[in-house]
């Protein structure tokens, strides 16, 4: 997620004279966003049917889009995979929006860790035997830094607990066998907006749904690492639980982020077998697989296209990065062959591109980046002609770095995309 007011929209596709290319893109492969906010402006909406893209994954990220979201895919949901199917197929009355329900970390704040089977990671803050006010202010001054002054508290909404997120999320969830989690992740470098009592001289950007920036200026405060760390690893558990995949954000938390999504998967690790044992098996002298993948290969055999019913684990199955920020270092962590979960990689050009800095690695990340984990979005707050640009833009730069043609490009994502909603 990237807010508007801090330069998002980097130029209009009307206003820009340079998008013209030799080669017509080719939208009818099937050109999927995997990650955007139309819901932070709904009067947007109605461009969707209109729009060139064929899926966009729409994010939830607090309380005021949550059933925003929900309604959203309620008109234009996407009905079933057939949506992914080639170009030759019709793909009209599908629907376009994949939903997603999370809860972003700008917004951890507003909840507070009240989960009991979390009680080693609890924060503590809400005590039912003190008066609201008093609950309200032990919380924030506990998840926030600098410790918040008396106006900048009353500026704020009185924290809800997360089991009750949790609970309300699991039941949209389940509403859509398309859904996903997302927005979650974590964020450093975040500071929270003044209250408008605070930011006088800021001018509300109309049209705006509530509760974001909306054109405030920003506090000092940030949300404590802890605390992030706390309502991240509640919805990473909640998409483990149901089988579902997830829509990362991290900025500045790259290690925390790893370290945070590790300790989940921990002891579920794959095993992984040497070069020297392989060699053993190819020539027959000795088979390393396990009982349990002997059992899931009999259960395939004797069921034959039935698929083996989803085991609930706390982690989630398959994990984007979305605009991933990280060098190639990093992302090359994430391709551990022991890690049990499938990390996916998408890339925006309103984050990746937008600075000197995400330019000078993006060449290198997206090389290192391997070709069945790639996926693009535009993570734009606006529906219509502006993300069909960036999405087209971001398209052809990803083909030109990784030398593909411009068609087989496109339709290698669209199947990179198929694979991490659908599995």
């Amino acid at each position: 997620m990237c807010s508007p007011t801090e330069g998002q929209i980097l130029r209009r596709a009307s206003d820009d004279s340079s998008n013209v290319h030799a080669e017509p893109f080719p939208w009818p492969v099937g050109v999927c966003d995997a990650h955007c906010h139309p819901t932070d402006t709904m009067s947007s909406i109605a461009a969707i049917g209109d729009m060139q893209a064929r899926v966009l994954t729409v994010m939830a990220t607090r309380a005021e889009d949550q059933d925003l979201v929900a309604s959203v895919a309620a008109g234009h949901g996407v009905q079933s995979r057939d949506v992914l199917a080639s170009p030759s197929s019709s793909t009209t009355g599908l629907g376009k929006i994949v939903p997603a329900f999370g809860w972003h970390p700008w917004f951890s704040h507003q909840l507070y860790d009240d989960d009991a089977t979390a009680a080693a990671d609890a924060d503590a803050t809400h005590d039912p035997s003190q008066q609201a006010g008093v609950q309200k202010a032990k919380h924030y001054s506990a998840v926030l830094t600098p410790a918040p002054d008396a106006e900048f508290l009353d500026s704020l909404p009185d924290p809800r607990p997360i089991s009750d997120f949790i609970s309300e999320t699991r039941q949209r969830l389940a509403a859509d066998s398309t859904s996903l989690v997302g927005e979650i992740g974590l964020d450093k470098a975040c500071r929270l907006p003044l209250g408008w009592n605070q930011s006088k001289e800021s001018q509300r950007i109309e049209g705006m749904t509530p509760g974001g920036r909306e054109g405030r200026m920003l506090s000092p405060y940030h949300v404590k690492m802890p605390h992030q760390v706390q309502v991240l690893k509640a919805q990473l558990r909640l998409a483990g639980e149901l089988g579902r995949p997830v829509s990362v954000h991290g900025v500045q938390a790259h290690g925390v982020l790893f370290d945070s999504l590790a300790s989940l998967w921990k002891g579920h690790e794959k095993e992984v077998i040497s070069k020297k044992q392989q060699k053993l098996v190819a020539a027959g002298a000795e088979d390393f697989s396990s009982s349990e993948d002997e059992d899931d290969d009999k259960y395939q055999s004797d069921t034959k296209a039935v698929a083996k019913p989803y085991q609930p684990k706390p982690f989630p199955p398959r994990i984007c990065l979305h605009s991933f920020s990280g060098p190639p270092q990093m992302l090359s962590q994430y391709l551990n062959p022991a890690i049990p979960a499938k990390i996916f990689f998408s890339f925006s050009m309103v984050v990746n591109l937008s600075t000197p800095g995400g330019e000078s690695k993006f060449a290198d990340v997206i090389r290192a980046c391997p070709d069945g984990r790639l996926l693009v979005e535009s993570d734009l707050h606006t529906a219509g002609d502006d993300m069909d640009y960036y999405l087209e833009q971001m398209y052809r730069k990803v083909c030109d770095v990784k030398g593909w043609a411009l068609l087989d490009g496109v339709e290698r994502i669209r199947k990179n995309y198929g694979e991490f909603i659908f599995g």
